[in-house]
């Protein structure tokens, strides 16, 4: 099949390339809108059949009050505020723009309420708080600019009022999303081309993974594009295919380029060596494509809209890069010739390869091999070490105090936590399933709410329509373990009729619950694939369970370095966020599974080389050694430039974003050294033949269905191209990269 595949690319080569052309001017148009199009609402991270949702759907259907959005103006004053006092023109102003807006239903101010609770506890400042109805993106946008004008406008306000709160953090999450890719996109890019040149040691071959990747971002913006039209589509998906479509685009060139100017250095006509470069790591990028695609993909079993879209978005990108790297890339090749190697210093037009014993990859692997046993205790040692900070990792749900503090919502949200005694967030919201006669019960069980430590007070329960009731309790820190343990405490009490939870606290328990509910599916799952594909490419049963403990391994080591960076702040001043009580709990599913993808696609590219050498009549151990020389410096280079595409994320101010690309450079990184480098040639050096064992009814299989050989194809006679000249013949010796 690749084989045909690649004869097709050759005869239709400019076909291709218009219509790669054409792709691209078609995504450029109907993705002009695909921002406007995204969420990035609370609400992404809810199981939408979840209890909390439904509790919310009936205090919005009632009150017509969205319990996720909202507005909060800090206000700052000049004098002491207290309860009993005449507010000063600044707290009445605050207060009359609120009440002036179509959208607020509810405006909770001291003044009004005689509530403490919203003064800051040194006298100077106070929340208002603007309950709303559902509103649209666009109309959170709007509203969020018209009021940041008006409180410019206003000579009372300006200057001392900020404005918050969960609709206002919405609007401006996307905004410092957007002007965070666009700084990582400005820094990264002429590293990247810096690099791309020494690595690929020419030009026009370093521009061909630049050309790659944005095949593989516009082809994925546009498959995003389709799917809001099904679903709601988060944000965050933009940054994982900026992020991800350059790197697997760098790594799938490096791959095919290296392998044809190898083919080339060799002697082999452009039409042979395409061949070749197809059959082999054309196969590898197939493979290592649908690892990755198959890890992300088990993001889509969560309920949670975040998740969802970060792995439908993440396998299009993923399947984006292979399309370019498979149909298009090879174009590029036939076209090119040897001409791949233009434009690069005359001194790095080498000669074919030196002998790979003379390589220093390969006296890594044998040295290690030779003390296997030493090698492979210290790396999981090594590992192991790096992952123990995992023993103490906390989880936080999101909320406006994870924006940055130079937006008005990030200010707002992180002076409710510095400057009042209890955050005025928002309460427990109890919803009663009960008829309109229930008012004692209710009373009764409000009673034993009140009772559970942690609660601050309780509301007299109020009817919602004919058939539900509303109790709404006050947590001490609501952010905090305590909170937790108060809103559990509420939750395990026994109820006198059927009973749901809304509110701060209880939706981050619900979602927590939603996700280790799924968590067992979607890893179960993750392993079936991940062990049937390496089976098929291996042959082996021992080698994909081999791949997925060091996987394993190195993910957690990745984990644990997140947690002391992140969550123990070792990292704050070098990174954007300044205080971080535990890591999003979305992010170790999200992360897991791209850093697990990642890691098995660094091993396929080993393991395909190590394949090859042994269905070609060598040994065991010299086929890792050969293996790990003839990937060493490819896979070394991938990985570091697509650790620059990625990495470039964790200077985001969002922490969310930020724990993404700073674990996923991790990962990567352990992988493509400390696993790749020792406890690889270590472990098969240990295993030996075993390593390539399976049952005897699996290896008829593999062999029936013909996984067990690369195609097969006559050798040609190595013949000079009949586009070079005899002047130019000496290029053709030009080693890959």
């Amino acid at each position: 099949m690749l084989t045909a595949l690649t004869a097709l690319l050759q005869r239709h080569k400019r076909l291709v390339l218009l219509a790669a052309t054409a792709v691209l001017v078609v995504a450029g148009l109907l993705t002009a809108d695909l921002s406007s199009r995204l969420t990035n609402g609370l609400e992404d991270y809810d199981d939408p059949s979840g209890g909390n949702v439904a509790a919310r759907e009936v205090i919005r259907d009632v009150t017509g009050i969205d319990p996720q959005q909202g507005y909060m103006l800090l206000v700052h004053a000049d004098t002491a505020l207290a309860p009993d006092a005449a507010p000063p023109a600044a707290v009445t102003e605050a207060i009359a723009l609120l009440r002036g807006r179509g959208e607020v239903r509810n405006v909770i101010d001291y003044a009004s309420t005689g509530n403490a609770g919203l003064i800051a506890e040194d006298g100077t400042s106070t929340v208002i708080v603007g309950e709303v109805g559902p509103m649209s993106d666009q109309a959170a946008i709007d509203a969020e600019k018209h009021m940041q004008e008006a409180i410019e406008a206003n000579p009372a306000l300006r200057g001392r009022t900020e404005l918050g709160g969960a609709t206002p953090a919405h609007t401006q999450l996307a905004n410092v999303t957007n002007e965070d890719l666009g700084i990582s996109e400005t820094i990264a890019t002429p590293i990247l081309l810096i690099l791309l040149f020494l690595v690929f040691r020419g030009l026009t071959a370093a521009l061909l993974p630049m050309l790659g990747g944005a095949f593989a971002i516009m082809l994925t913006l546009l498959g995003m594009r389709g799917l809001t039209e099904l679903m709601n589509v988060s944000s965050g998906g933009l940054n994982l295919a900026f992020a991800l479509g350059l790197g697997l685009s760098i790594d799938f060139s490096l791959l095919i380029v290296s392998r044809f100017r190898e083919e080339l250095a060799q002697g082999r006509s452009t039409t042979d060596a395409l061949r070749r470069t197809v059959n082999t790591a054309g196969r590898t990028v197939a493979f290592s494509s649908l690892t990755v695609a198959a890890a992300l993909a088990t993001l889509a079993i969560f309920p949670q809209s975040y998740l969802r879209s970060m792995g439908l978005a993440g396998v299009m990108t993923v399947v984006s890069a292979a399309v370019f790297a498979l149909l298009v890339l090879p174009a590029l090749l036939a076209a090119l010739g040897h001409r791949v190697n233009s434009l690069a210093p005359k001194s790095w037009q080498r000669g074919a390869e030196r002998p790979a014993e003379q390589g220093r990859w390969y006296r890594v692997a044998t040295t290690v091999m030779r003390r296997g046993g030493l090698f492979t205790a210290l790396s999981v040692l090594i590992l192991l070490v790096l992952a123990s900070p995992l023993l103490g990792v906390k989880f936080a749900g999101v909320d406006p105090s994870d924006m940055p503090g130079d937006v008005s919502s990030g200010k707002v949200a992180h002076a409710l936590e510095a400057d009042f005694a209890n955050s005025p967030t928002g309460p427990l919201q109890i919803v009663v399933e009960a008829p309109a006669d229930a008012a004692p019960s209710l009373a009764a069980y409000s009673a034993e709410v009140a009772k559970v430590p942690g609660i601050q007070g309780v509301s007299t329960p109020r009817p919602l329509g004919p058939d539900h009731w509303q109790i709404d309790a006050a947590v001490n820190n609501p952010e905090g373990d305590a909170g937790e343990t108060t809103v559990r405490a509420v939750q395990a009490l026994p109820t006198p009729h059927p009973t749901q939870y809304t509110g701060q606290t209880a939706d981050l328990l619900a979602q927590r619950d939603a996700i280790s509910d799924t968590l067992p599916t979607a890893a179960i799952t993750l392993v079936a694939l991940t062990l049937l594909l390496l089976f098929v490419f291996t042959g082996s049963v021992i080698v994909p369970l081999m791949a997925l403990l060091l996987n394993a391994l190195s993910v957690g080591a990745a984990f644990g370095i997140l947690v002391w960076a992140f969550q123990d702040g070792n990292l704050a001043g070098f990174l954007h966020f300044t205080d971080v009580r535990a890591l999003e709990q979305t992010s170790p599913i999200l992360l897991f599974a791209l850093a697990f993808g990642l890691s098995t696609d660094y091993n396929l590219f080993l393991l395909g080389r190590v394949k090859e050498a042994r269905d070609n009549g060598v040994g065991d151990r010299e086929a890792v050694a050969l293996g790990i020389e003839r990937t060493g410096r490819m896979v070394t280079s991938a990985a570091v430039l697509f650790c620059i595409a990625v990495g470039a994320l964790m200077f985001s101010r969002i922490t969310l974003i930020a724990e993404l690309g700073f674990g996923t450079t991790l990962a990567v990184l352990i992988d493509a050294t400390i696993v790749r480098a020792m406890l690889v040639p270590s472990l098969m050096g240990l295993l030996g033949k075993f390593a390539w064992w399976s049952p005897k009814p699996l290896r008829a299989l593999h062999s029936k269905l013909g996984f067990d050989k690369l195609e097969k194809h006559d050798e040609p006679a190595v013949v000079p191209d009949s586009d070079v000249k005899p002047e130019a013949e000496s290029d053709k010796k030009l080693a890959g990269v």
